[in-house]
């Protein structure tokens, strides 16, 4: 009913959808030189930097609220490719099957690559699934999920050694080559009440004031009101804008109205890149069902925040109006539970 809703506004005012192929980017300060994976939770995107430049943005399925992926530093680890899911006793117990392990092949549920990350303590991993459509989202046991094509660029791409940091950043401020500011704020999955909504305004105050921009205050309360995920201008009058050329992250979350700059280091040796050998025994904690799924079918990439569409704001004087406010093409920040066991 709701989507019906949201269908006939925007026929009613004419406005057919936009495509919007920018990724909101988080405040971050990439390391470098090197390789900087930045995971944001809220967002359900793994960012890949190298030397201080943003290399790829993927879509992927964190931790639900029980099962947590533990935020803060950890470090890339060993990979192993075609590897064997050792099923932990507490999901052997729920199979009830006396499985104990699945091979490599289609029903694996840790696909074609697993990517420690992190104190192997930990159980955590960046690896692929059998089940790509719960991608994004919030809903595995702590590991981060791509879907299998990534799953494999991303891990003949990253090096072992190299930082990774799980953030928790329920919003993005970005800045066009226009100097416009475009916003993006997203759902809370863990309840982390975090967003420091003073800094931002903060931030966002001072690169207007800056750079001789009015900021659509209204149109900035319904944006962090709606937290859909979609990136909009917030200095663009009454029009809802378009981005121009490559966005930049504004250092919103200190208050600052400065861009976002990489961490020079010191050079240190090239890292090792450690690759157990292919079929090694991973034991993480997976969906139960996976091990016995027919995978799903690859779907075609539509995410909320590269293909969302515009719904106007009805007024009889639209020049009084903030500009439209975009919405996602599919809730997908809302928490998916999975009812596995």
């Amino acid at each position: 009913m709701k989507t019906q809703g949201f269908g006939l506004l925007a026929l009613i005012t004419g406005t057919a959808a936009v495509a919007a192929p920018h990724t909101p980017l988080p405040d971050v300060s990439p390391i470098t030189p090197g390789q900087h994976v930045i995971i944001n939770i809220p967002q359900q995107r793994l960012f890949l930097y190298v030397d201080g430049k943003l290399s790829k943005i993927y879509p992927v399925a964190v931790g639900k609220a029980n099962t947590q992926t533990n935020l803060g530093r950890h470090i890339i680890g060993a990979k192993t490719y075609n590897p064997t899911w050792h099923i932990p006793k507490s999901i052997q117990k729920e199979l009830n099957n006396g499985q104990t392990t699945v091979p490599p092949g289609p029903k694996n549920p840790l696909g074609p690559v697993f990517v420690r990350m992190g104190d192997p303590k930990l159980g955590l991993g960046i690896h692929g699934t059998n089940a790509p459509s719960s991608v994004p989202g919030v809903r595995s046991h702590g590991c981060v999920r791509m879907k299998s094509p990534d799953a494999l660029e991303f891990a003949k791409t990253i090096t072992s050694g190299s930082p990774a940091d799980v953030i928790y950043q329920m919003a993005s401020v970005n800045i066009d080559s226009n100097n416009n500011i475009w916003i993006a704020a997203f759902r809370d999955p863990y309840n982390q009440k975090n967003l420091d909504t003073t800094a931002l305004r903060k931030s966002i105050t001072a690169w207007a004031k800056a750079h001789g921009k009015t900021v659509h205050t209204k149109r900035l309360d319904i944006v962090l009101k709606s937290r859909s995920g979609a990136l909009n201008c917030i200095t663009c009058g009454s029009a809802a804008g378009k981005i121009n050329g490559s966005l930049q992250s504004l250092a919103w979350t200190t208050g600052s109205g400065e861009l976002s700059k990489p961490i020079v280091t010191p050079p240190k040796p090239e890292p090792t890149d450690q690759v157990l050998p292919e079929g090694s025994e991973i034991e993480v904690e997976e969906d139960a069902s996976a091990a016995t799924a027919t995978p799903a079918p690859l779907p075609t990439e539509t995410t909320q925040s590269e293909n969302g569409s515009v719904t106007p704001l009805l007024s009889t004087r639209p020049e009084q109006q903030p500009a439209p406010v975009s919405k996602p093409a599919s809730n997908e920040y809302i928490e998916q539970t999975d009812n596995l066991f």
